[in-house]
């Protein structure tokens, strides 16, 4: 005979299993959403009464359960309503029910209360009262829940509540950063999501104005075309969620990148040659996510001029628009209509009108409906040309204007490129948003960049900005920068033709176009120089100097490509790549002025810091001579002055030390740890220290290898780590004791560890490259390598670096998310003859797909 328990688990999954079925076969999301509520309703109701409770007692649905709404691997929330707290017996009986709830396969969120402790648990917990809002009967007493809803109306302060709500919501978009584009969104939590659409219904349920978007409709608060527009969205955003449990097979509200394609198949996307099925998803999730976030911007003013009505006493900023209660308002109804260039001068107008707080319901929704005006005919207009260059001019509110018109569809209306890449994901495995808005997050970092409250940010920076002349010229550049994406061919190419054409239609002077038609042909260029490339090399500094030509094209760079890489994901930027991009600046700008690179004078120069910094620290002025004999011009050019006399404190003394010597302190940069190596040179040096730090989860940024004349080895190392920052004095510590124990021992070396890809990773493999070349005196050879990050990925290249033989003089380390694109200095035997350099390289590449 069954257990109960086992009886009603059968019963509900039998039930679940039918409706799941059947929505894999009708796609009717709203049916699949209150069939799944029946069902439960239907067994907690039967395991109610098993239980036989008094009938004082009621059982109340909460939250989207009470709503009348379940998704297949939702929370089932739950209210035990009673008339006076419970005895030991009846308490016990609960717990039983309870735990029968989870036996038969609930993920039950419950609470057992009275409707005093109800009304005083809603009344210090904003969460509560909004369950409660939602309460509905599933089974027991009517009069005591009835009762607990009076009550709960009674208590109700609407004002108050919509404050709260509106709170928790910025709260909440403020943790997914403010945007629907994050390219793996919440369907849920997410700015645009169905969150956002049951914050509405909740502050309008609450002030009696409403429970449905018809019903908000028909006082008024949007019109019959937006609300069926809100109710598509939804659906939409339910359909998907539905899809997201039943793919995962528990409770999953992410779009993550490796269930995106899965899920747009079972939609009917097809992968082509131009875009994967998941693209075609996801730029439909964000237009539907941007329509939400407008219309939830204009009912949330409607609502909250319902609760909070204030005397409307239009002040006139122009003949086109009013200042009212500090929104900007349209004079007319029929404003943009009868005069389309109105469309950009109210964005012009909030730029210029910094005490404005925004735009009133009304020119939000007549702005909407106007996009359509913008046209061939809009565009060629000069005066439109003309706004549009005022917007990007002004001196404040620039960043604020472009969004607004990004998210009101004005942008990519006047500018058609722009509107291609809305949405538009990008697969490099470190962009974190979508194109549209990382171009846009490449604007508000330039425009950060002119503003004295964010100059603590970049102080360099910012001092560069503040001497540059017409900083909106930068700004076009960062719209058209990567506005051809996806288009294929070279994005910087297709984009310098985009900015052409801008620039001749809005009658730009010849220098200016000659600007931004640089900047947006080698905004990669600087990056990749910086951290690619052996900036210790003068022809690598004129190299990069005959591109840039003069200061100006220098500067305009050097701040698009800081203001890109921080625009691309907050996990890409570091102190490390800003010092590259720094020293590669510096030294450009004095050949620019007219230095000549020279090896001589930058050993000489790079020699008297460090003796100044020795000084301080109060060695005898002969204390470096015996240890900088054993150092070669290599070392001094491609170590700072204060990394040269910090060794030099540290070794001077040491020169010929039987015992491994192992250095670490902070990084002057501000970031990480600088850790020196000094010993007798062996094969296998690297890949062992390369071992130790892939045990500690170290992440490597920076190597430069050094053997002494008298045959030690000189290696230092810049690692990362996030509990550096509090417990550095603790690490340095045990860093320099077991590596000094680790190199003693010489103990075999480890086979490398696979390691497991990321998540990203997997969904996402790029093909391993390796490329071999010598420089340019054939003295050294250039190995460049890109793979998929890993745990233990810079260990299997030093174990194949250490069985041919190879020398490692620099490495730089660079990690793009979830790519790594290292470039290391080498030399050895084994690169001398085509048979075993081929060998190397298939070994190497072997080594980088495991």
């Amino acid at each position: 005979m069954q257990t109960p328990a086992l009886s009603f688990k059968e019963e509900l999954k039998s039930a679940q299993l039918i409706v799941i079925n059947a929505f894999k076969e009708n796609h009717k999301a709203e049916q699949l959403l209150h069939d799944l509520c029946r069902n439960v309703d239907q067994q907690l109701s039967k395991i109610w009464r098993y239980f036989d409770f008094p009938k004082e007692a009621a059982l109340v649905a909460v939250g989207g359960y009470g709503r009348g709404e379940l998704f297949p691997y939702s929370d089932v929330d739950v209210l035990i309503l009673l008339q006076q707290r419970p005895d030991a017996a009846f308490r016990d009986k609960l717990e039983k029910l309870v735990q029968l709830f989870w036996d038969i396969g609930l993920d039950i969120g419950h609470s057992i209360r009275t409707i005093d402790e109800c009304m005083q648990e809603s009344a210090a917990d904003i969460t509560v009262q909004t369950s409660l809002l939602e309460a509905r009967l599933v089974t027991g007493s009517r009069k005591l829940f009835k009762e607990m809803q009076q009550q709960y109306a009674e208590a109700m302060q609407p004002q108050k509540f919509f404050q709260e709500k509106l709170l928790e919501l910025q709260q909440r978009h403020v943790k997914y950063e403010d945007t629907p584009y994050s390219l793996e969104p919440n369907c849920k939590e997410s700015p645009g999501g169905l969150r956002d659409l049951q914050v509405i219904l909740w502050v309008a349920k609450a002030a009696n104005l409403g429970n449905s978007w018809r019903e908000l409709a028909e006082r008024g608060l949007i019109t019959d075309a937006e609300a069926r527009q809100l109710k598509r969205n939804e659906r939409a955003f339910k359909d998907i969620r539905i899809r997201l449990h039943i793919h995962a097979g528990r409770r999953e509200d992410r779009l993550i990148f490796d269930i995106q394609t899965p899920i747009a198949e079972t939609f009917g996307f097809k992968t082509t040659e131009s875009r994967r099925a998941s693209e075609y998803l996801m730029q439909r999730y964000y237009w539907a996510a941007k329509a939400v976030t407008q219309l939830n911007t204009v009912l949330l003013q409607n609502i909250e001029a319902v609760l909070f009505p204030q005397p409307s006493v239009p002040r006139p900023i122009n003949e086109h628009f009013n200042e009212v209660n500090g929104f900007i308002d349209i004079a007319r109804d029929d404003t943009f209509e009868a005069n389309p260039s109105t469309i950009l001068e109210v964005f012009l107008a909030m730029a210029r009108h910094g005490e404005l707080k925004g735009m009133t319901a009304r020119t939000l929704r007549a702005l909407w409906h106007a996009r359509l005006l913008i046209d061939a005919e809009f565009r060629h207009d000069i005066f439109n040309r003309s706004l549009f260059l005022q917007i990007l001019q002004s001196p404040q509110g620039i960043t604020h204007a472009l969004r607004r018109m990004n998210q009101m569809s004005i942008l990519g209306r006047y500018l058609p490129n722009f509107r291609r890449i809305i949405g538009q994901m990008q697969h490099d495995l470190f962009h974190a948003y979508t194109v549209d808005q990382h171009i846009l997050m490449v604007v508000r970092n330039l425009r950060r960049f002119t503003m004295p409250e964010h100059a603590h940010e970049y102080p360099f920076c910012s001092q560069l900005m503040a001497n540059f002349n017409q900083p909106w010229v930068l700004y076009i550049a960062a719209l058209f920068h990567d506005i051809a994406k996806g288009r294929g061919g070279d994005h910087s190419l297709l984009g310098m033709a985009d900015a052409k054409k801008f620039c001749y239609d809005h009658g730009l002077s010849k220098a200016n176009t000659e600007l931004i038609i640089f900047l947006v042909e080698k905004h990669l260029t600087m990056s990749h120089v910086a951290q690619k490339q052996d900036l210790s090399d003068p022809d690598v500094v004129q190299n990069f100097a005959n591109v840039v030509k003069d200061e100006r094209h220098l500067t305009a760079l050097y701040l698009l490509t800081v203001s890109d890489i921080r625009g691309t994901s907050p996990k890409v930027w570091n102190a490390w790549k800003g010092k590259l991009l720094e020293d590669l600046y510096r030294m450009t700008l004095r050949v620019l002025g007219g230095e000549t690179p020279s090896k001589d004078r930058e050993l000489k120069n790079r020699q008297e810091d460090a003796l100044k910094a020795l000084r301080l620290y109060g060695l005898a002025p002969d204390a470096h001579e015996k240890f900088w004999q054993q150092l070669d011009v290599a070392y001094f050019l491609r170590h700072d002055a204060s990394d040269i006399a910090w060794q030099t404190r540290a070794l001077h003394d040491r020169i010929d030390s039987q015992i491994p010597v192992v250095k670490c302190r902070l990084s002057p940069i501000g970031e990480g740890l600088q850790i020196t190596v000094y010993v007798k040179d062996q094969p296998d040096l690297f890949a062992r220290i390369c071992n130790y730090f892939d045990s500690k989860n170290f992440g490597i940024l920076d190597a430069k290898i050094h053997t002494s004349k008298n045959g030690y080895a000189l290696d230092t190392f810049l690692v990362i780590e996030p509990a550096f920052a509090k417990n550095y004095r603790d690490i340095i510590n045990l860093i320099e004791h077991e590596l000094i124990e680790i190199l003693t021992r010489q103990t075999p070396l480890s086979p490398p560890n696979p390691g497991r890809l990321s998540r990203m990773s997997r969904t996402f493999p790029i093909v391993p490259t390796v490329d071999l070349r010598p420089d340019d005196r054939g003295q050294y050879y250039l190995l460049s390598i890109s793979a998929n990050d890993r745990n233990g990925l810079l260990y299997a290249v030093a174990n194949i670096l250490t069985k041919y033989k190879i020398n490692l003089h620099t490495a730089k380390i660079m990690t793009l998310g979830e790519r790594v694109e290292d470039v290391f200095i080498v030399d050895g035997q084994a690169l001398q003859g085509a048979r075993s350099q081929i060998q190397f390289e298939t070994d190497l590449l072997d080594a980088l797909r495991i």
